[in-house]
This record gives structure tokens, C-alpha cells and sequence, in this order.
């Protein structure tokens, strides 16, 4: 049955809204559901593979792309984002044949610029491609680029010499010779031809060292004898999130996209803002160590990979994934020491805490400390076992392993503490570990259909269900109202566990309800701090959150959170808390404190996993404040990248314009008006450009080149009368100003309208000019 053109349009309608206002997943939603009326629809496609793009959902993103190009045939666009999908997923093959037959599409169309895009897309990713190379030696000198031409020309040479094809080789160079003779490559390579020598190789163009490197992660996912369905074991799996990640802020760096442009673009206004000034000078040496960081590992030399690792960090790059990946292979080099002071940095990161737990254990273990191993091995099995639960449980989980763990600490026996490091070992180092805890936990006890005890039950002999009988009786009596007394008990409770935190937390809770909010941020802050240094960033979190609702303006208390946030790899969390942190400086009217933590904020959002939609919305933010602060200048250039990340949006198109006009850039703020009108009526939007102009002229009456503008508007729209009647007053208030040259130029625009009264313009020039 043919599906309903209404309802796809609707839903077509409200999924370009919801892109319009960066709402993805409302986005791709609506488009699915605009594919269930039309399944092939082309455009339906093309918008839920850019929203599912928009996602980080690279691999659905491909597969759609995939879909509209069977549809579309001969349609160039969706080739080319599966070469550059493909790319991205480190699939080199898929992403060179894509892009040579998107080039080809292209020409087919006549747009010679993209064709060359994707075909030097190929040759960066493999310099020597001969099929690239030889397209763009053709249209180059079809297009009269003989340089390129020459360049191109060389490199096939190059590629043919080295196939032992020598005739070919120097046809190819008398190719190059006839289309610039006194080129000195050409000559140069004549002459080694004629020695016997080799070609130079073609070089790898600027680009594709993070497409290179981002593949070779991919190939260390699993060993060469390993079946794609056998899995990983945390270490393992904790170590191939990190190299990814590696990879992907390689390819970032390495990216010539416009979005990449963009985020370069940014640094140029937070330049000179502390570490920040590390991405100009620094940058390079970063790229470089991480690149032969993930060859050396592809390569098994894990030695020269940790060098290279401990490089970086000199140079200043400093990441969870870079300290997991290199206490890892520390451990595995028998230097414990560096091992362990490395991984002290992962641990609190939500991607590498289990990995770097278990790790540790076993460090420790070889170091024979296995008392703090079995607190290792236990922190590790709280971290997987709340994974196995649903989400509303985790916590509780988490909160159960606290008594078991404290009962370890005071554990001298050996024997026992060996078995614990060995039973949780064997449970999690295994490539189905997931399943196993799954099935360990199918067969543990239930109490009314729900599984209420921990898989520490199944390690641990002894249990601590002393101090949560205390807590129990202590909640009992504080929902009675008998606060007084749940305190007695809760610091009876507090001898026989000292070191159980969610006693104190509990504590804590108690003040509050008693009124005593200073003791209770107090007691928070000591536990939040205590929860830091165990590692136990998730507990941190809440109760720095529990003192910010208690006391908003606790300063201290946002960075905290934000430091813990940004441990835990909630990029997006902590730029929350860094606008709220500006918003609380703004409030109390420090207004340069509130733009360095907008500076920082962006500083995050560029150089972490953040959603880049923070971007513009931080620098309106900033720029709100320079115009706050009368620095016009600095919030033109902000004003100008918001312009580059939102095309669309009017009142910063507006703030351009009216920020030149008051530095006495008339000039300017005409060009930026111009770019705008441009913008608006590619887009069919001219009525929105003569509001536009309207409104600019309600605050710069005295601008004449505004008025002039928005005649021109007017003409264009085909109110001519309007128009007309708009620049004879004009012209009349520029001559009686005495503006005789501004008043040609009107009386010019005039003419050009050709009104039917334009002879008498003709005749008013002509005296004009003559008087």
C-alpha cells in the first residue's frame, strides 16, 4: 500500500525542526518514522544518515548512506560519505573505492572541484594509488593546472618504475617535460631515468596519518587466531577503548574538514587562556608521538610504544586513555613502579576503572601487598557486578560492597586474601566474563523474585551485616522524626566501622533534616573527598551535588564536581557545571572570572568527547560579556566564529553588523550585510532580509549606506515605487547635509531601477555633476 504523502511530510517537517535546533535524536526519530510511509525515499535517507552522524553513530550512519546510494545510482553524495564513514572507521579499502567512484560521479556532473576533493582524499590515505593519480593528472591538465598536472604525472612515473614497467615510466615523464618544460622535477626525473635510479616515492599528503593510524587500531582489536564473536577480558577491552581513542583525537587533529576548520577557528579566540597555548606550540610533537605510538604497538614493539607515550605526556597531552594504554604496558614490562603511578590517573575514568582496577591488582599481587590486592580485586568485582544489574539497582549494589570491602581491610590472613585475588580474577579475566557474572548471579539466591545480594557472596565467607542492621535501625528512627537518637545510634555504629562511608553519608543526611546545613556540607565535603580518593568517583559526584542544592553559591564545591566529572569522562556534565560556575561569577559581578570559565569551558569542549553544539552557545555567552565590558573588538571576533558555526542566526548576523557600524568600520558592517542578504535569498528568504534591514536602520538612522540596502531589497522584491520613494529622501538629506558624493551614488541607484520618470534623473546627474 502507497504510503501517506501527508504524514511523511509532517514527519519530514518535524524532523528538520528538531536538526534545526540540534535535537538528534528527536531528529532521527521523526525521520524513521517519515521512512516508514516512503522505506526508499532518498531524501528521508540522506537526513537520518546525517543525524545519526550527528550521533557518533558513525556504523548506522554507514549503513544508511550505503542504502541511498543503491537507491540513488549515479547520485556522487552518499558515495562520497561512505568514503569518508569508511575512513573514519579506519575501513581504508571501502573508503578509496568509494571515493574514486565518487570522483567519478562528480566529473560525470561537471563538478571538477569535488572530484579532485575525492581523489586526493585517496591518495592521501595511499600515496600510491596509480588509478587516483592518473584521474587527477588528466583534469588538472584539462583544466590548465599544470603544475598539479606535472606533480601528478611524476607520481604515476614513480608507481609504473616501481612495477618494472621503465617504457611506461618514461612516458610518463616526457609527459610531464611537454606540459612545462623548464620544470625542474621533470628534468630531475629524466635525469635519474636515465641513470638507472629510482623515482622518488609519491609523498603522503597532509591528512591521512589519522585514517592510517585509526585502521591499524582496528586490526589490534582481537589476536590474528581469535574469532570475531570471542570477546575480550576487561584488561584487553579497556586497552582497545584507549587506543581508539587515541586514534580518534589523531584523526581529529589530522582532519582538513570544515568542522575541523572550525574547531581551529576557536582556538584563535581562547588563544593565550593557560594549557591552551600547548595546541599551537605543542601540538605537532603531540600528533607525532601518537602516531608512532599506535605503529609501534601495531608493529609489537610495546617498548618503543611506552616511549613514545611518555613523550606526549612531556609535550603535555594528558588523557585517561593515554595513561591507561601506558601503565598497561609498564606492567607488562615488569616496571611496576610507573605502572602503578600511572594508572592512579585511569582509575576514575568510566571506561577504564574496571581495567585499571584489575590491573592493579595484579600488580599488587606481584609485589606480594595482598591485602591491597583483595581491595583492588573487590573495588574491580563492585564495578562489573553493578554492570549486571539494572540501573535502578547499580547503586544499591555499590553501596553493599562497602562493609564487605572495610571487613577485608582488617584481614591478615594470606591464605584468605590470596583466594579472594584468585577467585575474582578467574571470574572477570575472561573473554565472557559478562555472560559468567550473568550466570553466577542466575544461580545466587532470590528474596520475593529479586536478587538482593551481591557476587561477593560467592568470594567472601565472612559478612558485615552488622553495621547494615545499624543503618536500617538509624533510617527507621530519622523517618520517625527521632533524629536526636538516630544520631546516638549512627555514632555507636561509627566505632565498630570508622571507615564505612555511607555511615557518614547517612550522618550527614541526618544534619540536614535537622537544620544544621553547615555541618552537613561539612560532612559531605569530607566524604566526597573520601569517596575522590578511593577512586569512588560516581559517590564523589552525588554528594558534591547534594552540598551545591544545599548551598547553590559554593564555589569550591563546583570545581570539585567538575573535576570529578571530567575524571569520570562526563565531558558534557562538566561543561554544564562550568556555565553554571560562570553564571554564579556573572551574578556577583565578576565578569572576568565568569569569561575565563567560559574560556575553559570551550578549552573542554574542543579538546574532549563533548557535544560540539556547546560551542556557539559558549561564545555567545563570552560574547555577551565583552559587550558587557565595552570590548567591541573582542566581541566582533567572537560574534564572527558564532557567524561560522550559525550561518542562520539573525541577531548574531545583526550584532556584526552593529558592532562595526559603532567602531566606525562602515565598510565592514556593509560586507557582513551583504553576506547575510546573500545567505537569505540563496535560501529564498527575502523578506526576512528587508526585516532585517528595517531593524538595523530603527538603531543607525544616520547610516545612509543601510537605507540604500534596504532599497535595493526593495527593488529586488519588486516594490520599486517603495524603493524610489525611499532614496529621493535620501538623496534629498544627503545634499542638504552637503554629501554631494553620496548623493550621485543614490541618484546612480536610481537610474539604474530605470523608473519611468528615469530622464529626469538623467538630466538632475547631469547638473550635478556639471554644477
Amino acid at each position: 500500500m502507497p504510503g501517506r504523502e501527508d504524514v511523511f511530510q509532517k514527519a519530514m517537517n518535524d524532523g528538520h525542526s528538531a536538526a534545526w535546533d540540534r535535537e538528534w535524536d528527536k531528529a532521527c526519530a521523526a525521520y524513521r518514522h517519515a521512512l516508514e510511509e516512503f522505506p526508499d525515499h532518498p531524501k528521508a535517507l540522506n537526513s537520518l544518515g546525517l543525524g545519526l552522524y550527528q550521533l557518533g553513530r558513525i556504523e548506522d550512519a554507514l549503513v544508511i548512506y550505503k542504502t541511498v546510494s543503491h537507491i540513488t545510482g549515479d547520485d556522487p553524495v552518499p558515495m562520497e560519505k561512505i568514503a569518508q564513514l569508511s575512513e573514519r572507521l579506519g575501513d581504508l579499502k571501502t573508503a578509496m573505492d568509494a571515493a574514486l567512484r565518487a570522483g567519478d560521479l562528480f566529473l560525470k556532473q561537471r563538478d571538477t572541484d569535488k572530484a579532485l576533493e575525492n581523489w586526493v582524499r585517496i591518495t592521501n590515505l595511499n600515496p600510491e594509488h596509480a588509478i587516483a593519480h592518473s584521474r587527477l593528472a588528466q583534469v588538472h591538465e584539462r583544466l590548465g593546472h599544470t603544475q598539479q598536472a606535472v606533480v601528478e604525472y611524476l607520481a604515476i612515473a614513480s608507481i609504473i618504475q616501481r612495477a618494472g614497467n621503465a617504457e611506461k615510466s618514461k612516458e610518463m615523464v616526457d609527459k610531464a617535460l611537454s606540459l612545462s618544460p623548464n620544470s625542474a622535477e621533470a628534468r630531475q626525473a629524466l635525469t635519474l631515468l636515465k641513470t638507472g635510479q629510482l623515482l622518488p616515492k609519491p609523498l603522503r599528503g597532509k591528512g591521512g596519518t589519522g585514517p592510517i593510524r585509526m585502521a591499524q587500531v582496528k586490526n589490534l582489536q582481537l589476536p590474528a587466531d581469535a574469532r570475531p564473536a570471542s570477546g575480550l577480558d576487561p584488561i584487553a577491552e579497556a586497552r582497545q577503548k584507549a587506543l581508539t581513542q587515541l586514534a580518534e583525537l589523531l584523526f581529529e587533529y589530522s582532519d582538513d574538514s570544515p568542522s575541523a576548520q572550525e574547531r581551529r577557528g576557536l582556538s584563535s579566540i581562547i588563544k593565550g587562556t593557560g594549557k591552551l597555548s600547548m595546541q599551537q606550540s605543542e601540538q605537532t610533537k603531540v600528533v607525532l608521538h601518537l602516531s608512532q605510538t599506535i605503529d609501534a604497538q601495531s608493529k609489537g614493539n610495546e617498548s618503543l610504544a611506552a616511549e613514545e607515550m611518555e613523550a606526549a605526556l612531556e609535550a603535555g597531552f594528558k588523557h585517561p586513555s593515554l595513561y591507561y594504554t601506558l601503565g598497561l604496558l609498564r606492567y607488562k614490562g615488569d616496571r611496576l613502579e610507573s605502572a602503578q603511578r600511572f594508572l592512579q590517573n585511569s582509575i576514575k575514568h568510566n571506561d577504564y576503572g574496571l581495567g585499571t582496577r584489575l590491573l592493579l591488582g595484579k600488580l599488587l599481587v606481584k609485589k606480594s601487598r595482598f591485602s591491597e590486592a583483595a581491595i583492588e580485586y573487590l573495588e574491580a568485582l563492585k564495578l562489573a557486578d553493578s554492570m549486571t544489574v539494572p540501573a535502578d539497582k547499580a547503586d544499591e549494589i555499590r553501596q553493599q560492597y562497602e562493609p564487605l570491602i572495610e571487613a577485608q581491610q582488617s584481614q591478615q590472613d594470606e591464605t584468605i586474601l590470596r583466594k579472594v585475588c584468585d577467585n575474582i580474577n578467574g571470574l572477570l579475566m575472561r573473554p565472557d566474563w559478562r555472560e559468567q557474572l550473568h550466570k553466577t548471579r542466575e544461580q545466587m539466591p532470590k528474596v520475593d523474585g529479586e536478587m538482593v545480594s551481591t557476587l561477593a557472596d560467592v568470594i567472601l565467607q565472612a559478612q558485615s551485616s552488622s553495621v547494615i542492621e545499624s543503618m536500617n535501625r538509624i533510617n527507621q528512627l530519622a523517618r520517625m522524626g527521632i533524629l536526636r537518637v538516630a544520631m546516638d545510634e549512627a555514632y555507636d555504629a561509627i566505632q565498630h566501622a570508622p571507615t564505612y562511608l555511607p555511615l557518614h553519608t547517612l550522618m550527614g543526611e541526618l544534619l540536614e533534616q535537622e537544620g544544621r546545613h553547615a555541618d552537613a556540607i561539612s560532612k559531605f565535603s569530607v566524604v566526597s573527598h573520601s569517596y575522590s580518593v578511593r577512586g569512588e568517583v560516581l559517590q564523589a559526584t552525588k554528594l558534591l551535588r547534594r552540598i551545591i542544592q544545599l548551598s547553590p553559591m559554593d564555589i569550591g564545591a563546583h570545581n570539585r564536581l567538575i573535576d570529578q566529572l571530567i575524571a569520570r569522562g562526563q565531558t558534557d556534565d562538566a561543561v554544564h557545571e562550568y556555565l553554571e560556575l560562570a553564571g554564579i561569577f556573572n551574578r556577583l559581578a565578576e565578569l572576568d572570572l565568569a569569561r575565563k570559565t567560559y574560556t575553559t569551558a570551550l578549552r573542554l569542549v574542543q579538546q574532549g568527547n563533548a557535544n560540539r553544539n556547546w560551542n556557539a552557545h559558549i561564545l555567545q555567552r563570552m560574547a555577551d560579556i565583552d559587550l558587557q565590558r565595552l570590548d567591541w573588538k573582542q566581541a566582533l571576533r567572537v560574534f564572527e566564529q558564532i557567524r561560522t558555526l550559525e550561518p542562520d542566526d539573525d541577531a548574531v548576523r545583526r550584532q556584526l553588523v552593529d558592532l562595526n557600524l559603532r567602531m566606525a568600520q562602515p565598510e565592514k558592517a556593509m560586507n557582513e550585510l551583504e553576506n547575510y542578504i546573500s545567505h537569505l535569498e540563496s535560501s529564498g528568504k527575502n523578506n526576512i532580509a528587508i526585516a532585517f534591514i528595517e531593524d538595523l536602520i530603527r538603531d543607525h538612522s544616520e547610516q545612509p549606506l543601510l537605507k540604500r540596502a534596504l532599497a535595493a531589497q526593495l527593488h529586488h522584491s519588486g516594490r520599486i515605487d517603495e524603493a524610489i520613494s525611499m532614496l529621493d529622501i535620501l538623496g534629498e538629506s544627503l545634499m542638504q547635509s552637503g554629501n554631494k558624493k553620496q548623493a550621485l551614488e543614490v541618484i546612480n541607484q536610481i537610474i539604474l531601477m530605470n523608473p519611468p520618470t528615469v530622464n529626469e534623473y538623467r538630466q538632475l546627474l547631469t547638473q550635478m555633476q556639471n554644477s
